[in-house]
């Protein structure tokens, strides 16, 4: 080969560079193509499991309005039968009203802890799917470090060889 300038051999280079770049193209079509349709499936199912988070949360909201709904018309059925105890005998009036406040209490209850269950089952889904996509990155970029290395290293040992020869 030719030497010219000050030691530099073009053919060395010129050889190095299309070797370089026909790696590059190689690594390109066969792992950054794959990796980036991972990357981009995994992303709209996160948003899917994020609006079916948000269903979930406006269904919840739904639900305790509806519960809202019940104890009041629970209050106003036992402000009437209250209303028509007092006409009766003071005994059946407390009676009444006793039993009107009892499920009352009970519905809201009711209504409370069922409102929790499902933000709870709400938010550990969201905590699992994070937990998911967070392992699942962290793959992805350790197996991007890890070819990065090996691609250096091959890049090393190529250029060794070249200048031995």
């Amino acid at each position: 080969m030719e030497i010219l300038g000050e030691g530099i051999e073009w053919g060395t280079i010129a050889y190095s560079l299309v070797a370089f770049t026909v790696l590059m193209l190689i690594i390109g079509k066969f792992a950054l193509k794959p990796l980036m349709g991972v990357m981009e499936k995994r992303q709209n199912q996160v948003n899917d499991d994020l609006d079916n988070a948000e269903k979930s949360r406006v269904e919840a909201e739904k639900y305790l309005e509806q519960q809202r709904e019940e104890l009041k018309a629970a209050r106003v059925q036992a402000q009437e039968t209250l209303e028509q105890a007092s006409k009766m005998s003071e005994q059946q009036s407390r009676e009444v009203l006793e039993n009107a406040k009892q499920e009352a209490e009970r519905i809201k209850e009711a209504a409370v802890q069922d409102i929790e269950r499902e933000k709870e089952q709400a938010l550990e889904s969201v905590r699992d799917q994070v937990a998911s996509l967070s392992v699942a990155i962290a793959t992805k970029v350790i197996e991007k470090e890890l070819d990065e290395k090996e691609q250096q290293k091959l890049i090393d040992s190529y250029l060794e060889e070249v200048e031995a020869k």
